[in-house]
């Protein structure tokens, strides 16, 4: 891990910090502290086989729990077939395509306890038996968590109706659906949001993660009076209908509900914070932007998980932070830009189509980047570029020889540069290209191996940019999503329902999926991709044209990095949760994850 600066400029007093871009903030020292561990779920070893030729490839998850120095024996049936020390998996030449397969952690040179069974992904993929509400409906984004507490990732997935609309359109909706999977199909709960909660992208993000700590998540999302949880109960009045002519709803009351994972039984509802109040104040009267929403997941204590809602990102923004413990919810505190602490200090107009999560200050506490600004983890403004909205960001350690993280993101306005590379330490604009147009997608990742750090680029600048902003060549054939699929660090391109290596004089395809859909038209993206199972790399998930399955794709190249599950890294984990908000945006870890990068340091982290 990275050495903490010695200063950075933070809020003093309950006044914000503010960075006008090419200014230089003065640096205001801090006192660090040692980072706690955090709360994280108990995994299995996510073991997988999957066929290839005429042997299989085996992954499995090094634990962020496991004591340095950990091997492992596997075993096919009865029979050991290795011993693997300096990876986390295995191919196994010859095996049978229906072996069955389970490792044993080696410490001190004493075998540990059996793992689950392997999970046998066939011929490159694994499908999920899914259940659609009716024949207009589609799987969209989806999210994973352990919901029964049994190690084993369940899947969180939402229904999409044909007539979904953006917040600009007018227009009725169908209701949306929030289901729950275990990997056989087996759903385990439905909730139907109702004729009061519109469908389309910008509406419902919802949160799966353990936020109490007891080993099973919940699940947490904006409900309205006629919402239906997973047993069949009522959310508040079940004949109110608050629907205008236009198809908005701009009227009754909003309330944020916590389910439980197992059941999807609502646990509590509280009111929405912050509620929608005088439409025009959120930037116009029709009912286009008082309903952009965003969520995630942060550690604001720096050991456990707190919640987070937010609404508006042209105009006014709030953010909202909860803590759900002990079967209720507390708010921790609201961020507005309209407050009285933040009127005037630039912080209206900066929000994202995403939000970005991570210990940016390296106080041992997560913060929320919203596009153009920081909120610290005490809800106080941390710093604004004052350059606002945007489509696209992404928050990483993408410069292994610059202390702490680094942020990356692109504008839609033509007034103001077409990209920004920032230090998200105090919102020091380090290097961005010039203004332009509305720049309306933006990646960030270590996709060539041919320099030190991760590379950028962006729809409307026609160079890819190095690290120190200096052209680093051509761009690549898309500006869309991140996935670790092959041997190496370096991270390859995924758009639409394709896999591609990056390379200076061409990309070289590496996966077509066959009878899948991407989700969110344009935007290209699959329901989910993370690293989900076997080793840390990581796994791609897409609907089957028919909305009957979602296809689990997984790598089957034997690769020689042995790194802790990503699922561990907790700046990966929340990032993961969050995916599925509004514009999803791939999860970057807490540490350079790339061509010539260090060992990282194990986790600091404890399960329950």
């Amino acid at each position: 891990m990275k050495t903490n600066p010695l200063y950075l400029a933070v809020a003093v007093a309950g006044a914000a910090a503010l960075a006008v871009p090419g200014a230089v903030p003065r640096p205001v020292p801090v006192a660090h502290r040692a980072a706690a561990a955090r709360q994280v779920e108990a995994l299995d070893r996510g073991l997988i086989s999957v066929r290839s030729g005429n042997g299989n490839y085996v992954g499995w998850r090094l634990l962020g729990t496991d004591p340095s120095g950990t091997t492992f024996a596997l075993y096919r049936g009865s029979t050991r077939v290795a011993t693997v020390t300096g990876s986390t998996n295995y191919w196994d030449e010859g095996a049978p395509a229906d072996a069955s397969y389970t490792v044993r952690p080696i410490v001190n040179g004493g075998e540990g306890a059996a793992s689950e069974s392997s999970l046998r992904f066939g011929d490159g993929y694994l499908d999920v038996p899914i259940q659609s509400p009716g024949s207009e409906y589609s799987a969209n984004d989806a999210s994973v968590a352990d919901l029964d507490g049994d190690g084993r990732l369940e899947f969180v997935l939402k229904w999409d109706p044909s007539n979904s609309k953006d917040n600009s359109q007018s227009g009725y909706t169908s209701d949306v659906y929030i289901d729950a999977y275990r990997l056989d199909g087996t759903r385990l709960w439905r909730i139907d949001l109702g004729r009061n909660i519109r469908a389309g992208q910008h509406y419902t993000q919802f949160q799966a993660y353990d936020y109490d700590g007891d080993g099973r998540a919940e699940v947490a999302m904006k409900t309205a009076d006629g919402t239906v949880d997973g047993t069949g109960k009522v959310i508040g009045n079940a004949s109110a209908d608050y629907r205008n002519s236009s198809g908005y709803i701009l009227s009754g009351p909003e309330y944020l509900t916590m389910f439980d994972g197992r059941t999807g039984a609502a646990m509590q509802s509280v009111d929405y914070v912050p509620a929608r109040g005088n439409v025009s104040d959120w930037g116009d009267s029709y009912g286009n932007r008082v309903d952009r929403f965003l969520a995630g997941t942060a550690y604001l204590d720096g050991q456990r998980p707190s919640l987070i809602m937010a609404r508006g990102y042209y105009t006014r923004s709030v953010i909202a932070a909860w803590d759900w413990r002990d079967g209720r919810f507390t708010r921790r505190w609201t961020f507005d830009t309209k407050s009285s602490t933040n009127t005037g200090r630039g912080y209206d107009g900066q929000g994202s189509h995403s939000l970005s999560v991570g210990d940016i200050d390296e106080d041992g506490r997560d913060e929320i980047v919203y596009g153009a600004m920081a909120v610290d983890d005490n809800g106080y403004g941390l710093w604004t570029t004052r350059t606002g909205h945007g489509d696209a960001q992404h928050l990483g350690d993408f410069d292994p020889a610059r202390p702490g993280l680094e942020y990356f993101k692109v504008s839609e306005s033509s007034g103001q540069p077409s990209s920004l590379y920032i230090d998200p330490h105090n919102g020091q604009v380090l290097w961005s290209t010039s203004a332009c147009c509305d720049n309306g997608r933006g990646v960030a990742g270590d996709i060539w191996n041919g320099r030190p750090g991760a590379e950028f680029w962006s729809a409307s600048v026609s160079e890819l940019r190095s690290v120190t902003g200096n052209n680093a060549g051509r761009k690549p054939s898309s500006v869309n999503f991140l996935v670790w699929w092959d041997a190496d660090p370096v991270r390859e391109l995924l758009d639409g329902t394709h896999i591609d290596k990056y390379g200076p004089s061409g990309d070289t395809r590496l996966l077509t999926a066959s009878g899948v859909h991407s989700n969110n038209g344009t935007k290209a993206v699959p329901s989910l991709s993370g690293d989900l199972f076997g080793d840390w790399r990581e796994e791609v998930v897409w609907p089957t044209g028919d909305n009957s399955r979602l296809r689990i794709y997984t790598t089957r190249e034997v690769t020689d990095r042995k790194i802790y599950t990503l699922l561990h890294d907790t700046q990966y984990r929340t990032g993961l949760a969050w995916q599925n908000t509004a514009y999803n945006q791939p999860p970057h870890p807490g540490f350079f994850l790339g061509d010539g990068m260090s060992a990282p340091s194990q986790p600091q982290i404890y399960t329950r």
